[in-house]
């Protein structure tokens, strides 16, 4: 357990005036493992986690969905609590009539009455302006832990995506231990970059490879500085330590919630 949790900057607040159809393509960190990412008139969210989530925080998210006015899909990664939240998602649906994901989630989305969505890995589709592709992510913790029975994670349930916009590629590598293919892709011009050091997830050595093995990427750190969970690895990663071992360190973008970052 840490004694202290590196915590997060202050969210910077943002409303309808985010989602308009600039020339540019601009990412925000929503806090925890979520982003909008606006793409000349194009808006999609990665695993908003803006209410509904049963652990305390550290900082709020920049926007409730309420404050949404328009989003062209939701991209949900994996159906974990921090990332795959029912109580935004069914906000959200009053502003966006299209929720993607792995088949399985495709199927929790279909349960609660939303037009999910569900795709194989490596599946491709369009969202206005921007190309989403799902990579592929192994992010079956629930093994570890046979006492708590339940639904095991299989390596086609839990994805990333690569979004490739007018602007270069955004890599939402999502909850996952490296994997080797994740050191072979053409390299994107974002990362959204966890680097917890949990088994489950990428591991700070690993996160240092993946970092290195793009070493001209911006990388937009998240999975950190969010959840007040001090004895929980995944969330209190410290970007100071992954700072001070990748190449190009100033690469990496220590944001806060909602503060925007043109590619």
């Amino acid at each position: 357990m840490k004694a202290k949790q590196a915590r997060a900057p202050e969210p910077k607040p943002f409303g309808a005036e985010a989602f308009g159809a600039a020339e540019k393509t601009v990412v925000r960190w929503l806090g925890n493992a979520g982003a909008l990412v606006t793409s000349r008139g194009t808006a999609v969210m990665i695993d908003p986690v803006l209410t509904g989530f049963d652990m305390p925080q550290l900082v709020p998210p920049p926007i409730q969905p309420e404050a949404v006015p328009a989003l062209d899909a939701v991209l949900i990664t994996h159906a974990d609590g921090d990332h795959f939240s029912r109580e935004t998602c069914a906000a959200l649906s009053k502003s966006c009539g299209a929720f993607h994901g792995t088949r399985y989630v495709g199927g929790l989305l279909a349960e609660m009455g939303l037009p999910g969505a569900g795709h194989a890995i490596g599946a491709r589709f369009t969202v206005g302006q921007i190309g989403v592709t799902l990579t592929p992510a192994d992010h079956a913790w629930q093994a570890d832990y046979p006492e708590i029975g339940g639904y095991v994670f299989g390596r086609e349930d839990c994805c990333g995506f690569w979004l490739d916009t007018p602007d270069g590629a955004v890599w939402a590598v999502g909850d996952s231990r490296l994997l080797p293919g994740h050191l072979t892709m053409a390299p994107p011009k974002l990362i959204l970059f966890d680097f917890s050091d949990d088994s489950w997830h990428i591991g700070l050595n690993n996160a240092v490879r993946l970092a290195n093995a793009y070493p001209q990427a911006k990388l937009l750190l998240w999975h950190w500085g969010c959840t007040d969970a001090p004895d929980m690895k995944p969330f209190n990663a410290d970007p100071a330590d992954l700072l001070a071992r990748i190449q190009n360190p100033a690469r990496a973008l220590v944001l806060a919630p909602g503060e925007a970052y043109v590619l």
